[in-house]
């Protein structure tokens, strides 16, 4: 068996030392292709290949026809919506992701963008602290978790909102629950978006609930940008000059808010929340394991196709 590990953004090199232990204590063979510019290079990669760990890049329909081996494709992260999960299926390829491998490093990354915001960008400038403060988390999965616990020791007012996990998991997790999306924003001066990107989420946060925010309202993204209609989280800052806007990848957008809304905002350059050590070897150590268990005992759950 050969397991193609093909990332554009390559792991550290301790996380691909411990892959190839996996593998090869499998008695399967590695291939790495990184640093690649071209779909082409992936194509022609993954032409023998039976098995393909990727990170953030794309595994489309004309990848898959190049891939005549392939049985399994595994995504080093959370987040898949650079799958393409219809033509997996047609391909009768497998396709899965490594869900909570990430998880503390995006919870993480929610505080260093807040903190950085709320004081002033370490200029000397007089800030405010986080206790006492509301976090509303927007849904409510393995990394919404780790911020509750995280804005614990901050001493902030924790809520949740997702309509599938119950009350009885936000409590256990020191969230309180609300009953609808509305009641969050309404209640939180920071609210943290942590849902998947999906046709029930894309473009779900906009004008309508950013209106409702309390005074000093600050909306943190480490999700997907496509989550937020850009239109109308404009239309709120035009309104509201008490708004901050922290994402992890930029917005469309991002022309206007360095035009008009400077000290309100911060993006990262590239998309940071996997970007630690620990995420790096947990996610791709991850990836090769479901691969092995796979072949081995026919392990398929965290299969994302059907």
């Amino acid at each position: 068996m050969k397991i193609l590990v093909a990332t554009e953004k390559p792991f550290a090199p301790v996380a691909i030392r411990q892959i190839r232990e996996v593998i090869e204590a499998a008695g399967f063979s590695i291939e790495l292709l990184e640093n690649y510019r071209k779909q082409e290079e992936l194509a022609g990669a993954v032409s023998d290949a039976d098995a393909l760990i990727v990170r953030s890049d794309m595994v489309t329909s004309a990848v898959l026809d190049a891939a005549k081996q392939l049985k399994i494709v595994v995504r080093a992260g959370a987040g898949y919506d650079n799958l393409d999960l219809k033509a997996c299926s047609e391909h009768n390829v497998i396709a899965m992701n490594t869900p909570g491998q990430n998880s503390n490093a995006v919870a993480e990354l929610v505080f260093e963008l807040v903190l950085f915001q709320i004081r002033g960008g370490f200029t000397g400038k007089t800030g405010t602290e986080l206790r006492g403060k509301t976090i509303g988390l927007h849904a409510f999965g393995n990394v919404g978790k780790y911020v509750a616990d995280i804005a614990k020791g901050f001493g902030m007012d924790i809520y949740a909102y997702d309509p599938f996990v119950s009350e009885r998991v936000m409590k256990n997790n020191n969230a309180k629950q609300c009953m609808n999306v509305e009641e969050l924003y309404r209640k939180c001066q920071y609210v943290s978006i942590h849902m998947p990107l999906n046709e029930r989420t894309v473009k779900s946060v906009g004008y309508d609930l950013l209106r409702q925010m309390p005074p000093n309202a600050c909306l943190i993204n480490t999700a997907r940008k496509e989550v937020i209609d850009e239109e109308g989280l404009l239309k709120a800052f035009e309104e509201r000059s008490d708004i901050s806007y922290l994402a992890d990848v930029a917005p469309d957008c991002k022309a206007i808010f360095a035009e008009k809304y400077k000290g309100r905002y911060i993006f990262t350059e590239k998309k940071m929340g996997a970007q630690t050590e620990e995420s790096n070897i947990n996610a791709g150590v991850a990836a090769a394991r479901q691969i092995v268990d796979y072949f081995k005992t026919g392990n398929q759950k965290y299969r994302l196709n059907k």
